[in-house]
């Protein structure tokens, strides 16, 4: 019975073959298309194709338009009552819009860390007192603070420390971040023999004595400096305590360097020394590797150029001392000349050469403080990174340690336990604690290489900073003491010349 059945027509009531040859076919189909779309309305939509905007045929004329040199954009604009139906080109760019991810947007610095960032703290030290006499005098510095950080109860204040004084704050940052993979800033070397001249020397005294404690300020000066510039050092109890307890702190007894904890200490570093010489730790992380090797070798690099501009001071001193000679001898040969233009520029150079002399002093002086200060500071504070890295060692040997009792003690527990005897009850307690500290050990041994990795990259940043403005100002004071030779050695040129 299907094969009997005529199929529907395409369009109701609409012959297309008895449609006429001017008749466009075309647009009466797409007519019966939009009645069929929109049944419901009161008014048919009415099809309009449109290329770019404009119109594909003409209303009074059924021919299309010619061909664009480039391809327009095809648009299907359907008229309703006045209103367009979004087509469903529009409704895919909504939906691409609506699931296509904003832009991030800047993320703004909280208040918290804006505050932090404009924290500051500034130390200096100066005012050096001697305090008491004979072997039981010591030095007291004024030690002046002025900061913004909130832990503090003051913005500026000072107060009054001695040498062993600073020793004790060393000590202690160092008992309690040092185990923890914290670089700590080393504190200036005990001087047995400069602070038996200090106090050997009478009140009145001046030279070697002052000179040593002009040096010895400089350097606790820079120790606190890096100190305060570590943002966990800043705000430890003991270091806000020792800037800002006007009380005379406790005296740090096992500081000196002949007492008994001197003692100690002595065979604790020959005994450390020792110990790093005959473990080798099998290490298994390449960055440790690599940066043991980098430190050794500025290390060594550090030290050849500390002993290259020592003997750089101590040339200049030289030629100072020469200068001064040549200034004397010129001012006696002129005193002996007969010539009276020539013995006045014998007279004028050797003037000339006293001052000349007096820069050659400043530029020792110069070398010294600026150069030789900072690459010895950075010679210990090596010397720190050293420590820091053997405390990871000694970690490791503990983890090792128990790991192997851990060993015996599980093999010990498979003896009993073939044996059946009664002790195993007792092993395997102590199995489950050996278990918990190796995973304690092992905890500590992670935490102790991230931390070091972390105080390397800051030190790291620390030293660049620090290498450059110390060129910068030695490079300044340089070119300062070359243009006060220039002017003095003008000044005399005009006297040269006058010789007849």
């Amino acid at each position: 019975m299907s094969d009997n059945k005529e199929p529907p027509p395409l369009f109701d009531n609409v012959d297309i073959f008895d449609k006429d040859d001017d008749d466009d076919l075309f647009a009466s189909a797409m007519d019966n298309i939009g009645s069929q779309f929109s049944e419901n309305s009161n008014e048919a939509p009415k099809l309009q194709l449109s290329f770019d905007g404009e119109p594909l045929q003409n209303e009074n004329s059924h021919s299309p338009k010619p061909l664009l040199t480039e391809l327009p954009k095809l648009q299907l604009n359907f008229d309703k009552g006045g209103e367009s139906a979004p087509t469903p080109v529009d409704e895919f760019e909504e939906e691409v819009k609506l699931k296509s991810p904003e832009p991030p947007k800047a993320i703004k610095p909280s208040a918290e860390e804006t505050e932090k960032d404009d924290q500051f703290i500034e130390i200096a030290v100066g005012e050096p007192n001697r305090m008491g006499e004979g072997m039981a005098a010591y030095v007291a510095y004024r030690v002046q603070t002025h900061t913004n950080i909130p832990l503090f109860r003051k913005k500026t204040f000072s107060v009054h420390r001695r040498f062993s004084d600073f020793l004790g704050l060393h000590d202690k940052l160092v008992d309690k971040y040092l185990r923890a993979g914290r670089i700590i800033p080393p504190a200036p070397e005990k001087s047995v023999m400069g602070m038996t001249k200090v106090k050997m020397s009478a009140q009145n005294e001046q030279g070697a004595s002052s000179e040593f404690i002009e040096r010895r300020r400089a350097s606790l000066e820079r120790y606190l400096r890096r100190t305060a510039e570590h943002p966990t050092f800043r705000v430890d109890p003991d270091f806000r305590e020792f800037l800002e307890a006007e009380m005379e702190l406790p005296k740090a007894t096992n500081t000196a360097a002949l007492s008994s904890a001197g003692v100690m200490r002595l065979f604790n570093k020959v005994g450390e020394t020792v110990n790093k010489i005959t473990y080798k730790m099998d290490e298994n992380d390449p960055w440790f590797e690599e940066k043991v090797g980098q430190v050794e070798s500025l290390d060594a690099q550090l030290r050849k150029l500390l002993l290259s501009v020592e003997s750089l001071v101590l040339g200049r001193k030289d030629l100072a001392a020469l200068t001064s000679s040549f200034a004397k001898s010129a001012a006696m040969l002129s005193n002996c000349e007969e010539h009276s233009s020539l013995s006045r520029a014998l007279a004028q150079l050797a003037d000339v050469e006293e001052k000349v002399e007096a820069v050659h002093n400043d530029q020792s002086n110069t070398d010294f403080a600026i150069l030789c200060e900072l690459l010895r500071d950075y010679v210990a504070l090596i010397g720190s990174v050293r420590d820091v890295f053997h405390e990871r060692v000694k970690v490791y040997q503990n983890w090792q340690h128990s790991q192997l009792m851990l060993n015996k003690k599980r093999e010990q527990k498979a003896k009993l336990d073939l044996a059946n005897k009664p002790d195993k009850a007792t092993v395997a307690q102590e199995i489950v604690e050996w278990e918990a500290k190796v995973e304690r050990c092992q905890e500590e041994f992670t935490n102790i290489s991230k931390m070091i990795k972390k105080e390397m990259e800051r030190l790291d940043i620390s030293r660049v900073k620090d290498f450059k403005a110390t060129i910068i100002k030695y490079l300044e004071e340089q070119m300062t003491h070359q243009q006060q030779l220039i002017k003095h050695w003008e000044a005399f040129l005009p006297e040269a010349k006058a010789i007849a």
